[in-house]
């Protein structure tokens, strides 16, 4: 798999995708809209992936975004507008996909490198890593719904003080505050996430997959109701698909 982008690795094992940001030391982000939606949709759908882990490479995740390629970017705010605007938009449909995306994080997982940690759905760190978002000591604010996405993970007042004092969070806190799910007892963490998602996909169908997150992503993004009606949906046309298979065997 050949990225569009120099400072990314895309790798699979078996049926998982393994996206790697590879800056090191830092894995400092280049610019908000560091994949190309489409590029993304294509790669995943192209090798039939059942899972997503992001990582950096290095001793970091990443430390954050490039603040020389962000204050040239911010000269023309039209053009910083709608890059930001497509940096929401990527962290947005991976917060959607319909395969689950895990975030192993090691070391500095800073600022926008925290925002795109939690647009997955799971994250997994060492014990040494190391949360933060220090925009505000240089003026400037967390840009990619970090201020959004925080609030409902770790709650408001958690959230609140993180974001204003820009102090570092260590693992254990980190974990006590439900901004990752998961202390790795295992150094290498790439190996802990792999064994993680594979643990939820590797006996599964695709379908089965993509229904069951398409679901759960109905809680969040459907009133109640309508969550429900499709999720009845979703688990019918599964049912109806396996009794149709179990007729067809019997009858074979």
């Amino acid at each position: 798999m050949n990225p569009t982008h120099s400072f990314l690795i895309f790798d699979k094992i078996d049926d998982i995708g393994i996206i790697t940001i590879n800056l090191p030391p830092q894995n400092f982000i280049p610019f908000p809209d560091f994949i190309d939606i489409d590029e993304l949709h294509t790669l995943i759908e192209r090798n039939h992936f059942k899972g997503l882990i992001i990582q950096g490479a290095g001793r970091h995740f990443s430390a954050g975004a490039d603040l020389k390629n962000l204050y040239v970017l911010a000269r023309d705010e039209e053009q910083l507008i709608s890059r930001m605007n497509k940096g929401k938009a990527l962290l947005d449909y991976i917060s959607n996909l319909n395969i689950p995306v895990i975030a192993a994080i090691k070391g500095s997982c800073f600022g926008g490198g925290l925002e795109i940690a939690l647009a997955c759905h799971i994250r997994v760190c060492t014990e040494n890593s190391l949360f933060a978002f220090p925009e505000v000591n240089i003026n400037l604010m967390p840009g990619l719904a970090a201020t959004v996405r925080l609030p409902h993970i770790s709650g408001f007042s958690n959230a609140t003080s993180m974001i204003l004092t820009g102090d570092i969070t260590d693992a254990e806190t980190a974990l006590k505050i439900k901004l990752v799910d998961h202390i790795s007892p295992d150094k290498d963490i790439s190996n802990y996430a792999l064994k993680l998602i594979k643990k939820m996909t590797e006996h599964h169908l695709l379908v089965v997959i993509h229904s069951i997150m398409t679901s759960l992503h109905n809680s969040r993004n459907l009133p109640y109701k309508e969550a429900l009606d499709e999720e009845t949906r979703l688990f019918c046309k599964l049912a109806i698909t396996e009794a149709k298979k179990s007729f067809d065997d019997n009858h074979a």
